[in-house]
């Protein structure tokens, strides 16, 4: 019951004895005046004192860091590198922490209540140094660096020691013993394992017959000069057909990816490569051999013209960002492969302004020239060394530690790598799948796989495979799902086209309580899914597979089949009017997501260029003027399924920003996100590429974690929404593919592109 004041004070008198009378004036008397305030007492006799309390806990040994590893013969010492760091976790703050997830949430908390630990600096300054920088508590060390060879076998030249590639971008770990619980995810060893790493490009530009090599390159021309594998000079501005055959080669063998295996020393914590295991380096060179499934491309041959087998492609190239498969393989995503032969894609300028007579043009249907380019990055004198444009450009299987010309079914069904062809071919960045909170593939569903074309106005799309999985599949089992089902194009309805991520009745950002909503579009000939533009185009009615085969239709030639779709993602969602987007650099499914329902995020890294079609999904012409995005910083957002659990069947969706980049200077500041990682209780975590060149104060990239805790709305300083800053990258280089151990013991990135446009001696040696 509640008291009232009149009650609550005469229960009060009644317990002191120093109340004294408990007369009241009569009713209606007057109060007197106050008297005099009376003197001070004395200071009363001090107190016992308390009981000492509990000692504290000691902070955890911290690794030294710093460490080295083998040197590559014939590399200069003073040259930038790729490298692959390790921030080793020891609790440096005494937080009670097992791992690097709960020390940084910890941090947060403290950060929030305004209760750091002394001397703790968190989220870590902005800075411009060249050097990897982290918090407190997390000690990085260079593990590897481009050209360290990957074995103690034959190191005796360039071509025969697999070695570390050039631009590690995408990484995932394989702990020891994960096999034992059917999925690689948090399962596994945490201090030792099998380590894939992607590689992406070689910087700067390649010697030609009239011009010396520059940047990267020409580190790779003095490696190669210093071996004598090349018989001129590195720096000369005539190279002859015999070098430039080589370098060539060469060049091929720097991209791809690297299979190896590391362990951490329990002493010091660091972490080193183990070389008595035997690596695997696979390349573009046809030492790789990839089988394409689901869709037939052009004849190939190996490097010098021998023809392959049918859909059988040599090598594998510009692998950016991937995903581990939850039956242990990995998809490593082939993005920008018009630099090395040529894209068969072609009708759009880079402003995305529709080209003319490039084989799309409306009245006819559209058509690929598949001939090699001469004057790309990978043509060679020798023409037996190039290969089909349309070889390249998927979501690429890897079955990690088979040989690398072990191709899908060579030797053993369901066994070997192969190009996901059922998905189509696009600037790729990356995939995901829908996953149980088991991390797991759903049972009695579909197999889901999520990707993005990380291209300016590319789209995201969704497969859904034609049979469900079951429980008690083997691998090939799993593996030959993939090789058909529906293709769906992502159109974020109510997006405002000028600007990529605002809604257009708002102009405001999309939230959580306001999101804006979307919906899947089968692309297929035969789709009755309802074209977005049809409306604006006079036919209301018309279907996605009645505008993809309609030869005018939006002023775009037409598509004659469903492989003809697939071989040109970008154009036949723009044909049907598709909301461009601000480049979906990475896209990650998250089934602990604090919300407690699986979603996704998508790292818009910014657009900051021109766009293809109008509002209403209209291709602009020629001489209209293009809105331009004008995004620079870029932003994450959340998407998820209407359909909730079932995400093959649900046709809908909703989205909405959960985090906006900023080029300003703040300690909060960031931009330009770019690979995501989920940590295993659902935390998101995402590097960044291109704040360095696009910030206020050319603030390094780094490695950020995102408060999405909405306890931390409420709190004394509301950290929800903002990203921490844990790491810190040399300058003038990309923060890629943070990876987790097992038990989240140790935290993997890699240091990308250093010294590619400003002065680097990254890493330190």
């Amino acid at each position: 019951m509640r008291l009232s004041t009149s009650m609550l004070a005469a229960a009060l008198c009644a317990s002191l004895l120093a109340c004294g009378d408990n007369s009241q004036p009569g009713p209606g008397g007057p109060e007197g005046p106050l008297g005099p305030r009376g003197p001070s007492g004395d200071d009363g006799v001090n107190g016992v004192d308390g009981v000492d309390g509990e000692p504290g806990r000691p902070g955890g040994n911290c690794p030294v860091g710093g460490g080295v590893e083998t040197e590559a013969e014939g590399v200069p010492g003073s040259v930038p590198l790729s490298s692959m760091v390790s921030l080793t976790f020891c609790d440096a703050a005494a937080t009670g922490a097992t791992n690097i997830p709960d020390y940084v949430k910890a941090l947060v908390t403290h950060y929030g209540r305004g209760t750091m630990p002394a001397g703790m600096e968190f989220p870590l300054s902005v800075a411009t140094t060249d050097s990897v920088r982290a918090i407190r508590g997390l000690v990085p060390d260079t593990v590897i660096k481009w050209l360290d060879p990957l074995t103690w076998d034959n190191m005796t030249s360039p071509t025969t020691t697999p070695r570390f590639g050039a631009n590690a971008d995408y990484m995932a770990f394989f702990g020891d013993g994960w096999q034992n619980a059917s999925t690689p995810y948090w399962h596994g060893s945490d201090t030792a394992g099998w380590v894939w790493v992607n590689h992406e490009y070689v910087s700067n530009g390649r010697p030609r017959t009239t011009a010396a090599a520059t940047g990267q390159h020409l580190t790779l021309a003095r490696f190669l000069s210093y071996w004598g594998t090349i018989a001129g000079s590195p720096t000369s501005n005539a190279w002859t057909d015999a070098d430039l055959n080589i370098y060539t080669d060469e060049f091929k063998k720097q991209v791809g990816g690297a299979w190896f295996r590391m362990a951490q020393d329990p002493a010091t914590g660091e972490w080193a490569l183990d070389r008595s295991q035997a690596p695997r380096r696979y390349d573009a060179t046809d030492a790789t051999l990839v089988k394409v499934t689901g869709m037939d491309v052009s004849p190939d041959h190996d490097d010098v013209g021998a023809a392959l087998p049918e859909d059988v492609v040599a090598g594998i190239m510009a692998d950016c960002s991937g995903t581990q498969t939850p039956w242990g393989t990995i998809i490593t995503a082939e993005e920008n492969v018009a630099f090395a032969y040529g894209d068969i894609e072609t009708a759009w300028s880079s402003g995305n302004r529709f080209l003319a007579g490039r084989g799309f043009d409306p009245g006819a249907s559209v058509s690929f020239d598949t001939t090699p380019s001469t004057v790309g990055d990978f043509a060679s004198p020798d023409a037996n060394a190039s290969h089909p444009k349309d070889a390249y450009g998927f979501l690429v299987e890897i079955d990690p530690g088979q040989a690398p010309g072990e191709y899908y079914g060579k030797t053993t069904a369901g066994v070997g790598h192969r190009k996901l062809g059922a998905m189509g071919r696009a600037s790729w960045e990356n995939a995901a799948f829908a996953m149980g909170t088991d991390w797991k593939l759903l049972p009695g569903q579909p197999i889901v796989v999520y990707a993005g074309n990380d291209r300016r106005s590319g789209h995201i799309y969704k497969f859904v495979t034609s049979q469900p999985y079951q429980l008690g599949m083997t691998r090939p089992q799993i593996r030959a799902l993939l090789d058909s089902g529906k293709l769906y194009v992502s159109h974020f309805s109510g997006l405002d086209n000028a600007h990529g991520r605002r809604l257009q009745a708002s102009q405001a950002a999309p939230t959580e309580p306001a999101p804006g909503n979307g919906r899947w579009l089968e692309l297929s000939t035969t789709s009755t899914s309802p074209a977005p533009n049809a409306t604006a185009l006079g036919v209301s009615a018309r279907s996605v597979g009645q505008a993809l085969t309609d030869p005018t239709w939006n002023g775009i030639g037409s598509f004659a089949s469903d492989a003809d779709i697939r071989k040109a993602l970008f154009t036949a969602s723009l044909k049907i009017g598709a909301m461009e987007l601000n480049r979906p650099e990475d896209i990650e499914y998250n089934p602990m997501d604090i919300s407690g329902k699986p979603r996704l995020y998508v790292a818009f890294t910014n657009h900051a260029g021109t766009v293809a079609l109008d509002q209403n999904g209209v291709l602009l012409a020629p001489t209209a003027t293009q809105p331009n995005r004008g995004d620079r910083a870029g932003g994450i957002f959340a998407i998820e399924e209407t359909v909730t659990g079932t995400p093959a069947t649900s046709m809908t969706f909703s989205y909405w920003q959960v985090w906006q980049g900023s080029l300003a200077a703040g300690v909060f500041d960031a931009g330009s996100p770019d690979n995501i990682a989920i940590d295993a209780d659902g935390g998101v975590w995402f590097g960044t590429d291109g704040y360095f060149g696009s910030s206020t104060r050319r603030s390094a990239d780094g490695v950020y974690y995102l408060d999405l805790d909405p306890a931390h709305r409420a709190t004394p300083t509301p950290t929800y929404g903002l990203a921490f800053r844990i790491a810190a990258a040399p300058s003038d280089a990309e923060a890629t593919g943070p990876a987790f151990t097992p038990g989240m013991g140790t935290l993997f990135f890699n240091v990308q592109h250093p010294g590619e446009d400003i002065l680097s001696n990254w890493p330190p040696r």
